[in-house]
C-alpha cells in the first residue's frame, strides 16, 4: 500500500510557476507508475501526466505539454510537477496517484491510490 501527500499549491499569477511535489509512504515507490490528476470547480477530474517506474519515460495531456514536467526521485519516493507558463485554466485541485501498472492510462479509474490534493489557483 501506498500513501501520497501532496504540497505546494498555491495561489499565482497568470504566467508565474509552482512547483507541486508529492510524498510517498512505503518501500516499494519505485514499483509503481505515477500520475498527476486536476479537477476544475464543477468538472471532472482530468489527466495531467505520468512518469513511468524509472523515470525514463513521461506522458503529458495536451493542454499542459510543453508548461508542464514531470519527474520523480525513487530514493527520496517523491513525483514532482514543475508547473511553468501557467494559466486561468490551470486552476483547480491537483492529485497525485499511483498506478502499479505498466501501460500508460490516462484514466483516473486504473490508478490504485491518491493523495488528498493541494489546491493550485492562476489568476488573470
Amino acid at each position: 500500500q501506498v500513501q501520497l501527500v501532496e504540497s505546494g499549491g498555491g495561489l499565482v499569477q497568470a504566467g508565474g510557476s509552482l512547483r507541486l511535489s508529492c510524498a510517498a509512504s512505503g518501500r516499494t515507490f519505485s514499483s509503481y507508475s505515477m500520475g498527476w490528476f486536476r479537477q476544475a470547480p464543477g468538472k471532472e477530474r482530468e489527466f495531467v501526466a505520468r512518469i513511468s517506474r524509472s523515470g525514463s519515460g513521461t506522458y503529458y495531456a495536451n493542454s499542459v505539454k510543453g508548461r508542464f514536467t514531470i519527474f520523480r526521485d525513487n530514493a527520496a519516493n517523491t513525483v514532482t510537477l514543475q508547473m511553468n507558463s501557467l494559466k486561468p485554466e490551470d486552476t483547480g485541485v491537483y492529485y497525485c496517484a499511483a498506478d502499479n501498472g505498466i501501460v500508460v492510462h490516462t484514466s483516473s479509474s486504473a490508478y490504485d491510490y491518491w493523495g488528498q490534493g493541494t489546491r493550485v489557483t492562476v489568476s488573470s
